[in-house]
């Protein structure tokens, strides 16, 4: 029987502090070259060359202002600020790799539907159907702010409006052009039949939107959807729309339990559970030998802000942390932040010394240290124990992190079958789910096409 291959993206972000803080300080770290696009460009050819399935970039809109209710810590560190735009990289690295997907962060709270929908749809045409979108909503009152709100829009309703965006987005990829509209004919001066290309006609309670969708179908249409969001009503949106999950785990039984909620909110929406494919967040460390690896560990735990970890969990969750003292207990508050990391201070006796303790790597990830065959073994175990489909791999080290795992554990993980050796022919949704370049017919947005009979 043939093992199931992990999945791997790349996780990163356009800024120099991702997840890893305080990182940036290694010797060895490029990631202040990231405003240059020589930086994105040999990380897009390393991350084909070692096979990864796509680099999935994250990205915030707003800033760290949380903790100590300011941004002194968040600037010192650098934590995700600066961050340049996500998107604006795509077309250099998809010029020089030619099956590496690229998974995008885009706010839907602040960009009307229609201009994203063709920002897109060029991405997409320009990359020959390899990119995906990582659907947010946001989460920091400091972008609510910046962009002309009094305060961030309440949790649940941000999901009522991020359906009706998709809902727009769906008219615009998959209904105003049919497949044949494109003619191309010199000879009868006839680039786009008229009749195969119809005005979308939106009035909506968050949206009204009377137009053509300014782009010719891409390869894939609707790019691949991303999600990440574990709260009841996130769950309910990622059946509906998300192919792609993001979760972040802390232990085996507890992701198993993510997992299986997330397929089962597929069901619910009338799809087969393994439509969507689950990735959790992790670190990987690995050596020639398990004492290299712990030798590599106890070197970036030096370099490492534990502080700057807490700060960034700080905004994540709405709740200062620097107000208590070191072993004062943390109050759960309900917060207008990210519901699954609040979540986890509920019923624990949190404070901040143990949150430092976690953050010691300068984030909260689940880290893997050890050999090629170590690392090998855990990452199979948590694959076959949760159900997950594969990981996000952060960086710690840039590019060295990436490096290390595609020259160390891919090759073992490939000796073992976990891995392929080869990429798939065709568009990212293919490759992910060996099926067509577009939607499946059981998807939410592929009932908002054209079929008609011509």
């Amino acid at each position: 029987m043939s093992k199931k291959k992990i999945l791997l993206n790349a996780f990163n972000m356009n800024c120099i502090g991702h997840i890893n803080h305080g990182l940036w300080t290694h010797p060895r770290d490029t990631s202040t070259r990231y405003k240059t696009i020589e930086y994105w460009t040999e990380l897009a050819q390393l991350l084909e060359h070692g096979l990864f399935d796509g680099l999935f970039i994250a990205d915030i809109v707003g800033v760290y202002d949380v903790y100590q209710n300011s941004v002194d810590v968040t600037l010192k560190e650098s934590i995700q600020l600066p961050v340049n735009d996500p998107l604006l990289l795509v077309s250099a690295m998809s010029a020089v790799t030619k099956n590496l997907g690229f998974g995008l962060t885009a706010n839907l709270t602040y960009e009307p539907p229609y201009l994203f929908a063709r920002r897109m749809s060029t991405l997409d045409h320009l990359s020959r159907g390899r990119v995906g979108w990582n659907i947010v909503t946001g989460y920091l009152d400091s972008a609510a702010k910046a962009m002309g709100l009094s305060e961030q829009v309440e949790h649940d309703r941000r999901y009522d409006q991020a359906d009706e965006y998709l809902e727009v987005l769906y008219k615009l990829w998959e209904g105003s052009w049919e497949n044949g509209a494109v003619l191309n004919d010199p000879q009868q001066r006839i680039y786009a039949q008229p009749d195969k290309v119809h005005k979308v006609e939106h009035k909506g309670e968050f949206y009204q939107v009377e137009g053509y969708h300014l782009c010719e179908p891409s390869p894939q249409r609707t790019p691949v959807l991303f999600q990440a969001g574990s709260s009841d009503r996130g769950l309910l949106f990622a059946g509906r729309h998300a192919e792609c999950v993001f979760i972040s785990g802390q232990n085996k039984p507890s992701t198993k339990i993510q997992v299986d909620k997330v397929r089962a909110s597929a069901v619910e929406a009338g799809r087969n559970p393994e439509d969507i494919k689950v990735f959790m967040g992790l670190n990987v460390i690995v050596g020639e030998t398990e004492e290299a690896a712990w030798a590599k560990h106890a070197e970036y735990l030096s370099y490492a802000s534990a502080e700057a970890g807490v700060a960034h969990f700080s905004a994540s969750t709405g709740i200062d942390f620097s107000q208590y003292e070191i072993d004062e207990p943390i109050q759960y508050v309900k917060s207008n932040a990210i519901q699954s990391a609040t979540k986890n201070l509920q019923n624990n006796d949190w404070t901040r010394r143990k949150l430092l303790d976690q953050h010691a790597l300068g984030g909260r990830y689940i880290t893997v240290v050890g050999s090629p065959q170590q690392v090998a073994d855990e990452l199979e175990s948590w694959i076959a124990e949760t159900g997950l489909d594969g990981f996000n791999l952060t960086r710690i080290v840039t590019p060295e992190s990436y490096v290390d795992f595609i020259d160390l554990v891919i090759p073992e993980l490939q000796r073992r079958g976990s891995y392929k050796t080869a990429y798939d022919t065709g568009s990212l949704r293919e490759k992910l789910f060996h099926g067509e370049a577009h939607l499946p017919q059981q998807h939410t947005g592929a009932h908002y096409r054209h079929t008609f009979s011509h």
